[in-house]
């Protein structure tokens, strides 16, 4: 209900009294035991500060996001490849997405960040690659769901239709939530013909 997305949406360390409403939250609506709540917690806290080999890439209209989302992230430890494009001049988005692509699925890096202006075109190319999933995300939630559901290994942002923090609060999202398995498993595994 309510409570468990009250509990999920706290993040640690956001203020120096979040952490012990978390574990209040998990012990009055869960009846998990104090040092379950806190060991679960800890858990969550630490997957969440996993640092991860990100590739970026976009085209003019994604240019401005890419350089903030590119400095934020290495802000936070993580190590990201820019593969361009480098400037707003007029660009072609495929000369973008596909080197992202082709990082992500040859593993030299975890995960991918495409932005242009409607996110389409972009996920279109990147998704033409036999082990990318691609997901074109304008909400945090659908970046959760993206990975948590569908193993969306892309996240493709439409620059012109989202604001700068969104921008961020998805690639949070998308990046410290990990695939749920299971019966999307299945599905996923579907995917390729």
């Amino acid at each position: 209900g309510c409570h468990a997305y009250t509990a999920r949406s706290i993040k640690p360390g956001t203020d120096r009294f979040s952490f012990i409403r978390v574990i209040r939250i998990k012990y009055y609506y869960f009846r998990v035991s104090v040092p379950q709540a806190i060991e679960k917690t800890i858990i969550r806290a630490e997957k969440r500060h996993i640092m991860k080999n990100i590739a970026i890439g976009g085209d003019h209209a994604g240019f401005t996001y890419k350089k903030e989302l590119t400095s934020w992230l290495e802000s936070l430890g993580h190590k990201v490849k820019d593969y361009g494009t480098y400037s707003e001049d007029s660009v072609d988005y495929p000369d973008f997405a596909h080197p992202v692509a082709s990082a992500v699925e040859s593993n030299e890096q975890e995960l991918g960040i495409l932005i242009c202006g409607s996110a389409n075109g972009v996920a279109m190319a990147a998704n033409k690659h036999q082990e990318i999933r691609a997901a074109i995300c304008w909400e945090t939630e659908l970046a959760k769901l993206a990975r948590e559901h569908n193993n969306a290994n892309v996240i493709c942002i439409p620059a012109r239709f989202v604001s700068p923090e969104l921008a961020k609060e998805m690639v949070s999202a998308f990046i410290e939530t990990d695939f749920e398995g299971g019966r999307h498993e299945r599905r996923v595994n579907k995917i390729s013909c």
